[in-house]
């Protein structure tokens, strides 16, 4: 019994869990300066930003899928970028990361979207085969930049 559900407000201390959890997987927990509060302001405040999807199998919640819209002047629509997906490890290989990335994949077609796109990281070998197992190309030909902190407001004084 796998349903997929939207989150709503109340649910923001779960999905904070499940992303403190993905950036324990991923190694990267030292890096999460997120809060609930700043999760609630930007996913069901006056302007979300993001959109949450929860998995629960037998009525218990074991993962999250968190996205958001994007636009591609290349194909003149937008499309749906996948940030965050997280599964409980005792509850992979059951179905429930095809299941959330296949409400998702279904809401970029209702709503039109030219695209669903996510980065992984390069060592995650599980991820990777699973998401190439499912027709997924990787954009080997693209690479990703980010500005954050000091370099952003440097760059942002520019203006």
């Amino acid at each position: 019994m796998l349903k997929v559900i939207p989150a709503t407000e109340r649910d923001v201390p779960l999905v904070f869990s499940f992303i403190r959890k993905l950036a324990e997987y991923e190694r990267l927990l030292d890096q999460v300066v997120a809060t609930e509060e700043l999760l609630r302001e930007g996913l069901f405040g006056a302007h979300p930003a993001a959109e949450v999807v929860l998995a629960y199998l037998h009525d218990q919640p074991v993962g999250f899928a968190l996205y958001f819209h994007t636009f591609s002047t290349f194909v003149g629509r937008s499309g749906i970028y996948l940030e965050d997906l997280f599964v409980e490890p005792t509850h992979r290989g059951l179905g429930v990361g095809k299941a959330l990335l296949a409400y998702v994949a279904k809401l970029a077609v209702e709503r039109g979207c030219g695209r669903f796109e996510w980065s992984v990281l390069d060592w995650n070998t599980p991820s990777i085969d699973f998401y190439k197992g499912l027709g997924a190309v990787p954009l080997d030909d693209w690479t990703r930049y980010r500005l954050t902190g000091d370099a952003l407001h440097r760059v942002a004084a520019l203006a």
